[in-house]
């Protein structure tokens, strides 16, 4: 027998692992998933639990013992058919039935159980709703519009937690209002983006296929854009080649503080794959860096940096 449970399907035995998870989560935390203002709820090791809700401070809202929270970590592990031990001390995955991004630590690297879940957004927010809310302004919203439009590559810089994920969310729901017909191929390590898009392939990478090699997968999957989660590793270098040879208008995310440190990034990540620096060709594949900065008063667009390309004399071309 196969019943669903929201928008995912389980077996009998998922399900009654699913059951299992939500008792241990707690009415406390489930509360919290289903409220689309929570940006995050992390569990430190002295019990301590913690919610961030989107445009405020982290606050405590109480005290989760120890020995429920490992009874939670070793459930979540047990779904993914994965083990979490003193050896294997760290689990990265989602949290079963809610597709929100989980991770969990436990002793020796952790005094007790820690965990994080970063939730999953529940609404899409528009690039109109960005300047509504004073994130960006008008002028910014018309780059973006007019470089999606001309299926121009952009990479999303920010810092943790400053809403990048969100904003490649609003970009993509732009890129399928003004190309509809166009093929879109997104990857991840975990189901954060948001698609609507009707012609669509959504690539997970796992323990046992990365990013890189589903980005050399997706070159067979004829898209007509490719849309990467989150830049972090060696995959960087393949992501760039996709976009400079045949699939324009991209969009990526990348840890960096600053639209300049984005690109410098870009450099670190790429010398994962080759030692051979590669300024020249990402200066010819990206088009665009938007940095999105966490301030005391909310999310903020920084910069948009236009990328004309790369000289030796003077590095990257920006305006």
């Amino acid at each position: 027998m196969v019943i669903s449970h929201g928008a995912i399907t389980f077996s009998d035995e998922k399900n009654r692992c699913i059951e299992k998870i939500q008792r241990e989560l707690g009415t406390t935390i489930q509360a919290l998933l289903g409220d689309s203002t929570v940006v995050e709820i992390l569990l430190n090791a002295d019990g301590t639990l913690w919610v961030e809700y989107l445009g405020q401070a982290m606050q405590a809202i109480g005290q989760i013992p120890t020995s429920k929270a490992e009874a939670l970590i070793y459930s979540v592990a047990a779904y993914h058919n994965s083990t979490i031990t003193r050896e294997n001390p760290i689990l990265e995955c989602e949290l079963p039935g809610y597709g929100s991004r989980f991770e969990a630590l436990i002793p020796p690297v952790v005094s007790a159980p820690v965990f994080t879940i970063r939730c999953r957004a529940s609404q899409v927010f528009t690039l109109a709703d960005y300047v509504a809310a004073n994130i960006m302004d008008k002028h910014q919203k018309e780059q973006l519009e007019i470089a999606i439009r001309d299926r121009k590559n952009i990479l999303v810089a920010g810092g943790t937690g400053s809403g990048k994920t969100t904003l490649a969310n609003a970009l993509i729901a732009e890129i399928v209002q003004a190309h509809p017909e166009h093929r879109l191929v997104i990857i991840e390590d975990t189901a954060e983006i948001q698609c609507s898009a009707e012609n669509a392939v959504l690539l997970h990478a796992t323990d046992n296929v990365d990013m890189l090699r589903l980005l050399k997968a997706t070159m067979r999957l004829r898209p007509d854009r490719i849309l990467v989660g989150e830049v972090r590793g060696p995959e960087a270098l393949a992501l760039l080649k996709a976009w400079n040879t045949g699939h324009p208008g991209g969009v990526a995310t990348i840890h960096a503080n600053s639209a300049a440190a984005g690109l410098i990034r870009m450099e670190q990540l790429i010398a994962e794959a080759t030692p051979t620096p590669m300024p020249v060709l990402i200066g010819e594949a990206v088009d665009l860096v938007v940095s999105i900065v966490k301030t005391p008063i909310g999310r903020k667009v920084h910069e948009i940096l236009q990328v004309l390309g790369y000289s030796p004399q003077d590095g990257y071309l920006t305006v």
